[in-house]
Formats: C-alpha cells, sequence, structure tokens
C-alpha cells in the first residue's frame, strides 16, 4: 500500500506560479514512477505530467510545456509540480498518483490504467 498527500494547491491571478507536493508513504520502495492528473467537473481526468523514479526521465501533456516542470526528491519520495504562466484553464482538481509496476514507453505514464494508487486531490484556481 502507498499513500499520498497532497498540498500546494491555493488561488492564485493568472500569469502567477504555484508549487504543488505530493509526499509517498507506505511500500515506497516498490514506485517507479510517479505523475500528476487533473480534473474539471463534467471533464474526463486528464494527463499534466510524469517522472520515472530511477531516470528522471519527464513526460508533459503539451497543454503544459513550457509553463510545467515536474521533479522529484528520492530521498524524500516526494514529486513536486512546478506551475508558472498559469491561466485560467488550468483550474482543476490536481491529483498526483503512483505506478508500481516497471513499465517502458510514453504510454505507461500518460494513461491513467497504468497507475496504482491516487491522492486526494488538492484544488488549484487561476483568477482571470
Amino acid at each position: 500500500q502507498v499513500q499520498l498527500a497532497e498540498s500546494g494547491g491555493g488561488l492564485v491571478q493568472a500569469g502567477g506560479s504555484l508549487r504543488l507536493s505530493c509526499a509517498a508513504s507506505g511500500r515506497t520502495f516498490s514506485i517507479d514512477a510517479m505523475g500528476w492528473f487533473r480534473q474539471v467537473p463534467g471533464k474526463e481526468r486528464e494527463f499534466v505530467a510524469a517522472i520515472s523514479r530511477s531516470s528522471g526521465s519527464t513526460y508533459y501533456a503539451d497543454s503544459v510545456k513550457g509553463r510545467f516542470t515536474i521533479s522529484r526528491d528520492n530521498a524524500k519520495i516526494t514529486v513536486y509540480l512546478q506551475m508558472n504562466s498559469l491561466k485560467p484553464e488550468d483550474t482543476a482538481v490536481y491529483y498526483c498518483a503512483v505506478r508500481l509496476d516497471y513499465c517502458i514507453g510514453y504510454g505507461c505514464y500518460i494513461r491513467e490504467y497504468h497507475y496504482d494508487y491516487w491522492g486526494q486531490g488538492t484544488q488549484v484556481t487561476v483568477s482571470s
């Protein structure tokens, strides 16, 4: 079992920045990747960014490339999402997720069904 604790959400003006954190506990030794997804009411949950635990390779949705940066601290077993140049359309509940199974390829990181555990979500609201 892996538990995820998200923090850092809040209200920010368009063009501003926020930094989300997700701390993992439990069977953290088995984590192969950590990622962020987001969801707006009435829409499907969508991929935002992900990172490989071992290699540090990163993956981003086209909508956030150049604005968001994902990083990890393996000693703290924590993943971060630095969000810059925020837009109103970034408003959503952001969920941290972890994948346990070893997997290679872009699809392993961007598709929800590859992930095993999810956090409770943290609200990000960007005002116009």
